[in-house]
């Protein structure tokens, strides 16, 4: 496995980032009970379910709640999805009262492609990740979404996803939990997709995050395999239902017409990220003959942190970067593929007190 630390400052991140760590490692106190916190209105969602524990012998840590968005009315839908709204779900640090006067400090999670933000894998993930930390996290619906405000969403109607997670999302967590309301206690992370939507939602909003992360992120919007995936999910059935066409989210992807392809490229737009911890992390697909499809798209998007990577380099930012190969030195069970739970969890394991080194916390 191959880690490249950028700059003093980088390291210092990482160096409080395992002094946190080996807090995590203390014996853990008995859990307090959890108070289950209530959603009012607002910014534009309409809270449609009130939270609800995913599972009442869990700990009681986690939960759902669902809203409808007035900037992505009409999202399209996955197995189990319901129209016309927004599954979110949170995961709460051990002894949350929403009675009480302590603030933590907030991850979001965005999740890939086809994917959702509450199922098992995910769950898993977070709640081991997090089990120590004093932190909340919320993985909100994304769907097909590329994190990204359409620009030609045709008959499904608007799809103004960053919108929606951006300017609706956030301050309605803040409003209604016990969160640190600002950038110093907050922080995004996304696997594929996600990891798009994390640093695309960094750059433009750099007021909002402390700390940013992707787990295998396709970064590159100018790489053709990336626009072919983008494509992919927008014309594929398996990614959602209905289909839309595949210049519905960045308008059309070949030149002279694929002007806001280049510009909402992440991996080109590095620079507003000065200042903030950034992170990477990535397998090389491992052997390429087991479970093809997946080791291909992992070898992808490692390309895609590789040229990021390098603007960060040439722009003077300091960054993380965990590229561990076909996994075998990363994780048991890890074999540098694209979506394989022990390489997510081994990920996630390492930017959580990576982030709390840096996120205002109790």
């Amino acid at each position: 496995m191959k880690t490249r630390f950028r700059s003093p400052r980088g390291t210092a991140a990482v160096v409080a980032g395992l002094a946190f760590a080996s807090a995590l490692a203390a014996p853990a106190a008995v859990a307090e009970a959890v108070t289950l916190p209530h959603f009012e209105n607002g910014f534009g969602l309409t809270v449609v379910q009130q939270p609800a524990w995913v599972d009442e012998s869990d700990g009681r840590r986690t939960f759902t709640f669902s809203v409808s968005s007035d900037q992505v009315p009409t999202p399209t839908l996955l197995p189990g999805q319901i129209a016309g709204q927004h599954l979110i779900m949170v995961t709460l640090p051990d002894g949350y009262d929403d009675a009480a006067a302590t603030r933590y400090p907030v991850l979001y999670n965005l999740h890939g492609n086809p994917d959702r933000p509450n199922t098992i894998p995910n769950l898993e993930i977070t709640e081991k990740s997090t089990k120590k930390a004093p932190l909340i996290t919320v993985a909100p619906n994304g769907v097909r979404s590329w994190y990204s405000n359409w620009v030609n969403p045709g008959a499904v109607g608007p799809q103004n996803w960053e919108n929606f997670h951006l300017g609706q999302l956030i301050p309605l967590i803040d409003a209604n939990m016990k969160t640190i309301g600002s950038k110093e206690g907050r922080a995004i992370v996304g696997h594929s997709m996600g990891g798009f939507g994390a640093f695309h939602y960094a750059e433009h909003r750099p007021d909002l995050f402390s700390y940013v992360g992707a787990l295998s992120g396709g970064l590159d919007l100018l790489s053709q395999e990336i626009r072919a995936a983008v494509i992919g999910t927008s014309v594929d059935s398996s990614a959602g239902v209905p289909t839309v066409g595949a210049d519905a989210i960045f308008g059309p992807p070949i030149w002279p017409f694929d002007g806001i392809w280049n510009a909402q490229s992440p991996a080109q737009h590095v620079s507003s990220l000065r200042g903030m911890g950034v992170a990477l992390y990535t397998g090389n697909g491992g052997n390429l003959l087991d479970n093809p499809i997946q080791a291909v798209f992992e070898n992808r998007a490692r390309e895609t942190a590789l040229v990021t990577a390098a603007n960060l380099n040439a722009a003077g930012i300091p960054y993380y970067f965990a590229d561990y190969g076909d996994g075998s030195t990363w994780a048991p069970g890890c074999t540098g593929k694209h979506a394989q739970q022990p390489c997510l969890q081994a990920d996630m394991d390492h930017f959580v007190p990576l982030i709390m080194g840096r996120l205002q916390h109790p």
